[in-house]
């Protein structure tokens, strides 16, 4: 394929991603704050209204997997927008003065299963789509695009749905959330099916392709609780520090993920994603021990730029390895599973997370996050060192 026709590709599936992952990033700060604020529940119950939308999204990866694989990433991905936009008019719904609290609060946790199905939906079928139409080999640009959309949601999403919030209310949120959805499904809706791949009688479960994976997954769950607590919880922790900036430490975050990607995307093809998720996890581990332990709002809004910096390559260094490593018939599924280890991380972190901060107070969440980055990062350094061992054993015989 011409570089000017898979780039241009590219750019439209990217830029589709990002107008529908809007609908996450646009609710993801906002939602605690809802349910603390407006419904005046605990912190934990606000994690529990994050994390159930990614229990859902772990629930459904391998049938997303399936279906992509088997049936159609077009018509996979177009799923995942309509139940975006169911996701969307559930919340408003909640938002009803007239419901009660505890109503509103599981018509909430509805909408926010809907969303978790759609992502899962979504991400795997444009990421499948792109396999297919660009090509494995170019797995690592590929995943980099796809994370940019994502996180270049979350960077723009997250803060303008906090302003939404404070200046409109939570239903301003939701229908913001179906305006970008219903945007990214018309953009995408005429865009070609394409064949999948030849069928092989290769067959493995999804326990055994979890298996194959499970080291590469377990780095993006443990990189992911730093992403999970500083999207749930930040603007809330500098709030009650009476610290300014509240939602400039979410835009931080988000421009070092987009910086990382746009210049090092390419990087996990060239020199191997094991070495990019060494020292992305270093960095990471930096910033959530800032975050950790501030003094002031200076140090936690570097905290907060040098986990984007650090969280952002890290899912597309262990992704190409994966991809890789599997058949072409196989890829969906398997990237549904490897994506599944992350949201692992976001469905437990937050209201874990929230259940500390309900006790300890709001610093304890950045001390969890700072210790699954040490230990993602202990993880990667043996990868590379597996690695490492396998490339000398293949230079002596060769």
């Amino acid at each position: 394929m011409a570089e000017k026709q898979y780039k241009a590709r590219l750019v439209k599936l990217g830029i589709t991603l990002f107008l529908t992952y809007m609908s996450v990033a646009l609710a993801l700060p906002v939602v605690s704050v809802f349910v603390t604020e407006k419904l005046e529940l605990s912190n934990w119950q606000g994690g529990l209204a994050v994390g159930i939308s990614f229990v859902a999204t772990i629930l459904s990866r391998k049938f997303a997997g399936n279906y992509a694989d088997l049936r159609s990433s077009r018509i996979g991905t177009l799923s995942g927008i309509v139940l975006y936009v169911l996701a969307a008019g559930l919340c408003l719904v909640s938002a009803i003065d007239e419901i009660q609290v505890m109503p509103a609060f599981i018509i909430l946790l509805g909408g926010r299963l809907c969303l978790g199905f759609g992502e899962s939906m979504t991400m795997v079928g444009i990421s499948n789509w792109a396999f297919i139409l660009i090509g494995a080999e170019r797995s690592g640009r590929i995943l980099s695009v796809i994370g940019m959309a994502m996180y270049g949601a979350f960077a723009v999403g997250s803060p303008l749905g906090l302003l939404l919030y404070q200046q409109a209310g939570f239903s301003w949120v939701m229908l913001a959330s179906m305006i970008m959805s219903l945007l990214g499904f018309l953009l995408i809706r005429n865009f070609p099916e394409v064949a999948q791949p030849v069928k092989t009688s290769i067959r493995r479960s999804f326990l055994g392709i979890i298996r194959k994976i499970w080291r590469e997954g377990m780095v993006v769950c443990l990189q992911g609780v730093g992403f999970a607590v500083i999207g749930a919880f930040v603007s809330l922790y500098f709030m009650s520090r009476h610290w300014p900036y509240a939602g400039i430490g979410l835009v931080l975050f988000g421009a070092g993920f987009v910086f990382c990607r746009v210049v090092f995307g390419g990087l996990p093809d060239r020199i191997g994603g094991v070495r990019v998720a060494v020292v992305s996890m270093l960095v990471e581990t930096a910033g959530q021990l800032l975050l950790w332990l501030a003094p002031g709002y200076g140090y936690a809004l570097l905290g907060a730029l040098l986990t984007g910096l650090g969280c952002s390559m890290i899912f597309p260094a262990m992704g190409s390895e994966v991809v890789k490593r599997v058949a072409p018939e196989l890829r969906g599924t398997a990237f549904g599973a490897f994506a599944m280890f992350q949201d692992v991380a976001y469905a437990f972190s937050a209201p874990l997370a929230g259940y500390f901060a309900d006790h300890s107070g709001y610093p304890v969440v950045f001390t969890i996050g700072f210790v699954a980055a040490l230990a993602g990062l202990l993880i990667t350094s043996v990868i590379y060192l597996s690695v490492a061992r396998e490339d000398r054993f293949k230079y002596k015989r060769g």
